[in-house]
């Protein structure tokens, strides 16, 4: 394994280079920057339901359950302070952390939060395919599960898990998702889209004091909260069926949005190509991966990233970090949601998930067997680091917060970092 430290300070970025500079792709490139800009278009407005997307790939025939709503905190009240949101070089507001933050298209909300979510019961979920993507959050043992096909038209949702507020944040153009917590000193904040983006990656807006918030790390960067920092919650996205399998009691984000969105179609339909560029990005350039490469990595101090290709090759990887021991897991079993134009017909990625080993386990290893990860124990663990057969069947690892997103992303936002490829 090559464990690489790169310092994106100590030597001059080469030219960015245009990948479609050269026959044929030069008009295919064009052709996806209207893509994705005909994306947020459609993100941002209304289309036709569920009722005309294709769920051909669908596996499971099943009459859908009713929606329920479940208990939420209430946040606190706007606040007297200048708005960020309106604008973020107010003179009573400290300095931005960080520019250009540019315009995405849409206004604010454009793209419309999930604040109200409904949710039904595993056993009555329709219109998802096996192996199509799934955000799994689970918060001292309760589980819910947030359909890709959903957060791609939203991107944010408000929730109120295990009596904690969190936001869920997925940004299609950094493909990355994360969790926050929404208290925040005597704060319970709630996001919206800002319409706004930082190096190509959802910039978010609290509704309590309108500052603007940076998705990928979750750090105020302008506006009255400037240089406050959200907590994360570890989540992973999984196939459907794995969740299902896992939780079948568990309760899943309904299409019963409140809003007329074409759930299961994809509105970025190849994004995730390779050899494209990223949207509106204007960071530096890391010429040691392509762009678009996926990478996992966890954000602890300078973070380290793995290339989903050499985890998706060797199944297990365990390192080190400043949080311990950790393991990295990949099982195959979830397709990609920015690939085809019905999410269901997305290509096999696989599921990732990253689990620091407490004092006790730190001398475990693993190795992939049929339906999870075999330690030396003879316990068997699945991708969400449930132990579902041997000596410590019902067990759970320590999951720590990660991200599955590009390299252009990962390396705009941590450009001192360790590379494992």
């Amino acid at each position: 394994m090559e464990i690489r430290r790169h310092n994106a300070k100590e030597k001059p970025r080469p030219k960015q280079h245009h990948p479609f500079s050269s026959f044929p792709f030069a008009s295919f490139a064009k052709h996806l920057v209207a893509l994705v800009a005909l994306g947020f278009f459609l993100a941002a407005c209304g289309t036709r339901s569920s009722d005309n997307a294709d769920t051909s790939s669908t596996e499971h025939e099943c009459v859908p359950g009713e929606s329920q709503a479940v208990s939420q905190l209430s946040s606190t009240a706007r606040e007297e302070v200048p708005s960020a949101l309106v604008d973020r070089t107010d003179a009573r507001l400290p300095t931005p952390l960080v520019e250009p933050i540019i315009s995405g298209g849409p206004p604010p909300d454009g793209i419309p939060p999930i604040d109200n979510p409904r949710f039904e019961k595993a056993t009555d979920v329709c219109g998802l395919s096996d192996t199509e993507p799934v955000l799994a959050l689970t918060i001292d043992n309760e589980s819910r599960a947030y359909p890709i096909q959903i957060l791609t038209w939203h991107e944010i949702v408000n929730d109120t898990l295990s009596g904690i507020p969190v936001s869920l944040s997925y940004c299609p153009l950094c493909n990355s998702a994360v969790v926050f917590d929404r208290r925040l000193e005597e704060r319970i904040l709630d996001f919206g889209t800002s319409g706004s983006l930082f190096n190509s990656s959802l910039v978010m807006y609290d509704r309590q004091t309108e500052s603007l918030w940076t998705h990928f790390n979750g750090q105020a960067v302008a506006g009255t909260l400037t240089g406050k920092t959200l907590t994360q919650f570890p989540t992973t996205m999984v196939g459907w069926a794995t969740w299902r399998d896992a939780h079948p009691e568990g309760l899943v984000l309904s299409r019963d949005t409140g809003h007329e969105r074409n759930y299961g179609r994809n509105p970025y339909p190849g994004y995730d190509n390779i050899d494209t560029e990223p949207f509106l990005f204007n960071g530096d350039t890391d010429d040691r991966l392509a762009a678009k490469e996926r990478v996992v990595g966890i954000t602890d101090g300078t973070g380290i990233a793995l290339t989903l290709s050499r985890l998706t090759q060797d199944k297990v990887i365990q390192t080190n970090s400043t949080q311990g021991p950790l393991v990295f897991f990949h099982q195959e079993g979830l397709t990609s949601g920015l690939d085809a134009d019905a999410i269901a017909n997305g290509k096999e990625l696989g599921a990732t998930a990253v689990f620091v080993l407490q004092a006790d386990q730190e001398n475990r290893s693993f190795l992939p067997t049929d339906g999870g990860f075999l330690d030396e124990s003879g316990t068997v663990w699945n991708i969400l680091g449930e132990a579902i057969s041997g000596p410590e069947k019902g067990a759970q690892l320590t999951a720590v917060p990660h991200v599955d997103t590009f390299w252009f992303a990962w390396a705009a936002f941590l450009p001192e970092t360790s590379l494992m490829r």
